[in-house]
């Protein structure tokens, strides 16, 4: 028994063993949140977590300096839907332009399924937002999961995964998969600090974005293996 686990293990490439991990992680982590999201009564993780982001006593007036409030404005776009169409859409023509379709279609599954699951799982929970603090930006939607760290999450990753795949060099792979992962991470904190999500709204995008991201991952990867997309460019 010990023998054949070895053997699989030795099979299994660390990348795509690191990703499986990925995605089991988020997918638990995600159904624990959802937990706290359906109480009828808001965790304490959320209320400590929110409030800390106001100035003690004043729930309207948010921490730091006048300008960091303008600053978060600008980093939670980043995080919409205009902003990452355009990325999209503009990734999705380059891509297309060096005649690389298959990818082409790898990126719009992964933003545009990402957007589908995003509302489905919104729908589902049916959370409203957050009233324990002013609103900084005006939202209508629903609050779990935050669509803007999930597919933040999904797209900043993706192209970051395809950015790595052409570029020389380990380090340079390492420092565009950070800029990804840090871009994601600033958008999820931005939602928080602008008072129109709970703490357990973002984590529960990032969980979900990040295993998405890691399953389209895994598909491509397979698909690459197969040479539906090749490795090095036409």
């Amino acid at each position: 028994m010990k023998n054949a686990a070895k053997a699989l293990l030795n099979r299994v490439e660390f990348p795509v063993l690191l990703a499986g991990l990925v995605i089991a992680g988020g997918l638990w982590a995600f159904e624990e949140l959802m937990e706290v999201a359906r109480a009828t009564t808001p965790h304490a993780f959320d209320t400590e977590i929110l409030l800390a982001f106001r100035q003690a006593g004043q729930p309207t007036i948010p921490i730091g300096p006048p300008w960091l409030e303008g600053a978060m404005r600008d980093i939670t776009s980043l995080g919409s839907s205009s902003v990452l169409v355009l990325i999209t859409a503009a990734t999705i023509i380059y891509l297309l332009l060096i005649r690389r379709p298959a990818t082409a279609l790898l990126m719009f599954v992964a933003v545009a399924g990402g957007q589908v699951l995003s509302s489905l799982l919104k729908a589902g929970v049916d959370r409203p937002r957050p009233e324990l603090v002013s609103h900084l930006v005006n939202e209508t939607s629903l609050s779990f999961p935050s669509g803007h760290a999930m597919l933040s999450a999904v797209t900043y990753l993706t192209l970051g995964s395809l950015a790595a795949r052409f570029l020389p060099g380990r380090t340079t792979k390492v420092y565009v998969l950070f800029l990804a992962v840090l871009t994601t991470v600033l958008v999820g904190v931005s939602r928080i600090y602008l008072g129109v999500h709970w703490p357990s709204d973002v984590l529960a995008g990032w969980c979900a974005g990040f295993a998405w991201a890691m399953l389209c991952w895994l598909v491509a990867r397979l698909l690459q293996r197969r040479k539906a997309v090749s490795e090095e460019p036409d």
